[in-house]
């Protein structure tokens, strides 16, 4: 070991490379593979389990089952097999009943020279079958003699990514590294939580939760350890989102809205292309109460598939128009905004309403007409993708801010639409448009109230009148006749089909029907059918020529990828067939279903797959075949996969590190949580409590090190 006892209150800043066996290389590798650069995030890189380390095993009772064992024993000989890349070393192994291998394939010359024949070892990792005979890849390996000093029984299990594994940091040398950093400190680690809330909620210190986390003395005691750190991380996560919501509030102030106003009125009783359904009302209620309140509105509008939140978004926007102000919604994506720009069009017929596209594509004196008519007030309504937020880019006066996708825009760039306002106004307050962010895909309570906690949420859970449930069926894939059968009837109806394939060409990795192949066969089997295909390796042009032929009625099946998963309206389709389902993730095939039931008709949803369905995979198809709602889906799919990896949070990623809460399992936790920063907050708004001047270091160091703010949305 390179240090002695480094000062106890800087200890948990000294970098790795003050630990054995970590030099530049490795500290490097430590830092990119795992985010570990000090001793304070080695001892909170928890132990993903604890295994019993108190038996060993004989070579007779191996079975490919077992997760891990542990054996003693001595290695007879090495042999090198495999040239270039393939090139192995294999160790014959005994424990006097019997021989296995250990195989490495990577860090050769270090085996080499670290371990000995004929010298007693303790191995330790997964038995598997290869050749008729047991071996064990990468296997850790410690001295017989080391091994007993260290001692038997529950030892912590670090999950180590594969890539760091092949360059020998495995669990063994980290359990090494962070029993090395406990020995080094000799003071209690800093608490961060008032000793109040310690006590009111009976929670163990933060010292003996982290130790504990590594070295438990029961199940009973990790599990307390566990709830302690999870509430700790969930809680300073409220913290921040509730404390920046109310540091917003405090500075910005929202336009009054008095009146709802007479083009509301009119596009309401004269233009209205269906009645709304009583959640849309709710909604348009709830934010023109926001409106009239003087603080500014941040809500998100979340609603799923098909129910009606753009027509809200337009009659909110009719609001601010009629009080004198501008609205602007600004899309992701050139297409999306000008699909918003045709809706809205088609909404407001010959209203008397200037609404103007604004893209980066938008050049020369058209740009120049809508930026001049933006200074004016000429233009209304701007619809637009990143270029709205241009410095150039000035409104006379821009009240109202429609977002759509959320998860593609975070607070730097909506601040950006916000100061685009008028100024100060009365008490040093900033006036700012008033912001409705939309969302598509339905998000989980828990995911909602973590990473978008600082706006307010309307739920739009209903579905325009008339619209029939979509019935979703799951097929086999021998079942292809009883397919074709349904197809064609609806057809005969008059409808149209989509069909959706997971790939364009034939994957010699995975054996899935591509979409070429599958455009044939659909030709074979309707010969007397017009189909179209597109994916999304074809020319615009050529793409948006297929579509036009399947929106017009022109070809009644459209074979696709998942180029169609938005975007895409032809109430006329009522069918959409999703080839190889088993491919897709819950979200992806909700919003793939979301392309069908747009119209009166009954649609359906069939989903296609092979025989061979893992647990996670049976349970995907059938929630998309018991039910249509998608808050359930997206609980369901969180639950699945994690927070991480859901549709929308992994594009921009979530933007702070979970340690240890799952907010999938824990959301009575993020709830507690949330309730406990408020009434820190209500408390101490200023933060000058004695009590709470740790929480806030903490807080304050949580900032520096490992969340990027400005990336919520």
């Amino acid at each position: 070991m390179k240090v002695s006892v480094p000062n106890p209150m800087n200890v948990l800043d000294y970098p790795v490379t003050h630990l054995a066996n970590v030099g530049e290389t490795r500290a490097k590798q430590l830092r990119e593979g795992m985010g570990i650069t000090t001793y304070g995030d080695l001892i909170q890189y928890y132990p993903s389990k604890h295994i019993d380390r108190s038996r060993f095993y004989y070579t007779y009772e191996l079975t490919t089952d077992m997760p891990y064992v542990q054996l003693r024993g001595q290695i007879l000989s090495f042999e090198e097999e495999g040239v270039g890349r393939k090139r192995r070393i294999v160790g014959h192994f005994s424990d006097g009943h019997g021989i296995i291998d250990l195989v490495w394939f990577n860090g050769l010359q270090y085996v080499e020279r670290t371990y000995k024949l004929m010298t007693d070892y303790v191995v330790f990792g997964k038995p598997t079958m290869f050749r008729d005979r047991f071996n064990i890849t990468h296997p850790e390996i410690e001295s017989a003699e080391r091994f007993s000093r260290s001692g038997l029984g529950v030892r912590p299990y670090y999950s180590v990514p594969e890539k760091l594994q092949k360059r020998g940091i495995n669990t063994r040398m980290m359990e090494q590294w962070v029993s090395t950093v406990f020995r080094v400190i000799h003071e209690p680690l800093p608490e961060t939580l008032p000793e109040y809330l310690l006590r009111e909620l009976r929670l163990m210190s933060r010292d003996e939760a982290i130790r504990a986390m590594h070295y438990p003395q029961s199940a009973d005691h990790l599990s307390q350890a566990s709830y302690r750190l999870k509430f700790e991380e969930l809680f300073f996560i409220q913290l921040n989102i509730l404390r920046y919501a109310r540091e917003r509030n405090r500075r910005y102030a929202g336009y009054v809205f008095t009146r709802v106003g007479e083009l509301f009125n009119d596009f309401y009783y004269h233009h209205l292309p269906f009645p709304l359904t009583g959640a849309q009302k709710r909604v348009i209620r709830e934010i023109y109460n926001d409106t009239r309140t003087g603080r500014q509105m941040n809500r998100l509008l979340q609603g799923d598939v098909g129910s009606g939140k753009t027509l809200v978004a337009l009659m909110s926007m009719l609001i601010a128009l009629g009080c004198g102000f501008q609205a602007c919604i600004m899309a992701p994506t050139e297409i999306l905004a000008e699909q918003h720009l045709d809706t809205f069009r088609r909404f407001l017929g010959d209203m008397p309403v200037r609404v103007e596209l604004l893209t980066s594509s938008i050049k020369g004196k058209r740009r120049e007409s809508i930026l001049s008519g933006l200074q004016t007030g000429e233009v209304q309504i701007l619809v637009g993708t990143h270029a709205v937020i241009e410095d150039n880019v000035q409104f006379r006066q821009l009240g109202f801010v429609v977002i759509d996708e959320q998860h593609r825009f975070g607070v730097a760039q909506r601040a950006k639409l916000w100061n685009k306002g008028q100024g100060a106004g009365a008490h040093s307050f900033y006036k700012a448009p008033h912001v409705l962010v939309m969302t598509a895909t339905p998000i989980p309570r828990t995911l909602a109230m973590t990473v978008y906690g600082d706006l307010d949420v309307s739920v739009i859970d209903e579905l325009p009148p008339g619209r029939k449930p979509i019935q979703t069926i799951h097929h086999y894939e021998n079942r292809r006749e009883e397919l074709y059968r349904g197809l064609r009837q609806q057809i005969s109806l008059g409808r149209q089909a989509y069909i959706v394939y997971p790939l364009i060409k034939e994957s010699e990795k995975m054996d899935l029907q591509n979409l070429e192949e599958g455009y044939q066969e659909f030709q074979k089997a309707f010969p007397d059918l017009r189909i179209s295909m597109v994916h999304g390796k074809m020319k615009p042009v050529d793409k948006d020529r297929e579509m036009e032929r399947f929106v017009s009625g022109e070809t009644q099946i459209l074979m696709a990828t998942t180029v169609i998963e938005v975007g895409v309206n032809v109430p006329n389709a009522s069918v959409m067939a999703i080839m190889n389902a088993e491919r897709f993730g819950l979200a992806q095939l909700h919003q793939l279903r979301g392309r069908v039931g747009r119209g009166a008709d009954q649609s359906y949803c069939i989903l296609v797959t092979g025989f061979k369905l893992s647990g996670d995979t049976r349970r995907r198809i059938q929630i998309m075949c018991e039910t249509n709602d998608g808050f359930e889906i997206a609980e369901e799919d969180m639950r699945l996969r994690g927070p991480g990896d859901l549709e929308g949070t992994q594009q921009s990623g979530i933007p702070f590190d979970l340690h240890i809460a799952n907010l999938a399992r824990d959301g009575q936790v993020v709830q507690l949580a949330r309730d406990v920063a408020k009434r820190v907050l209500d408390s101490d708004p200023d933060g000058q409590r004695p009590e709470h001047a740790a929480m806030w270091r903490a807080l304050s160091d949580l900032n520096k090190r490992t969340i990027d703010w400005s990336a919520i949305s």
